[in-house]
């Protein structure tokens, strides 16, 4: 058995969670852990000083929490599945099943303390522009919901902040993807670089 960990990353509503669902859909054995579901309570998620809450940090979500979660994963990836209502497939012969960890969300690639032990395969990360991302984000509901001018006056400035600092260190190794595309050509393009690693890593001795 083999573990394989993908990271799909990317700005607020730029169509990350729908890739990393595909994902999941198409690739047997494998899961989502998406950074979304570790948000810290809103009452203990700062302000700053415009009475923006500061959810686009890292100390805004419980990373440690996520980790373990993680590691939880690659220590039993089918016994993980089943706790999830998931059943295991045999997409191989035994002994060559590959399970595929798929980590979605905005922040995953910031955490230069973690990222090493999260990325296993080259991170995808995609990215649409201002204009279609407000307007992406003005028809979601969040819970709280944005405030007036919560866009402009955090999400925005933050994504470039995050993404300034993620490039310093992984610029490199991250594969760029344009989220105005339709969605089953990113699919399709993400599927087949994970497909031909899942093959590579099938055919490694053991």
């Amino acid at each position: 058995m083999k573990t394989l960990v993908v990271g799909v990353g990317g700005m607020t509503n730029g169509g990350k969670s729908t890739l990393a669902m595909s994902l999941h859909q198409q690739i047997p054995n494998s899961c989502i852990i998406a950074q979304d579901s570790y948000f810290k309570d809103e009452s203990v998620v700062p302000e700053d000083s415009n009475g923006f809450k500061q959810y686009d940090v890292l100390d805004a979500l419980h990373m440690d929490e996520m980790m373990r979660d993680v590691d939880s994963w690659r220590r039993d990836p089918e016994s993980f599945l089943r706790r999830r209502g998931l059943n295991p497939e045999r997409a191989a012969p035994s002994g060559k099943e590959v399970f595929v960890l798929i980590v979605e969300g905005f922040l995953i690639f910031n955490d230069r303390y973690r990222r090493s032990d999260l990325m296993s395969l080259r991170p995808y990360f995609l990215e649409i522009p201002y204009e279609v991302c407000k307007r992406r984000r003005s028809l979601r509901i969040y819970s709280p919901p944005d405030p007036p001018g919560y866009f402009d006056g955090h999400v925005w400035p933050m994504y470039l902040r995050n993404r300034q600092e993620m490039e310093m260190y992984i610029f490199m190794f991250l594969v760029f993807l344009d989220g105005l595309k339709p969605k089953e050509e990113l699919l399709a393009a993400v599927c087949t670089d994970v497909c031909q690693e899942i093959q590579r890593l099938r055919g490694k001795s053991q």
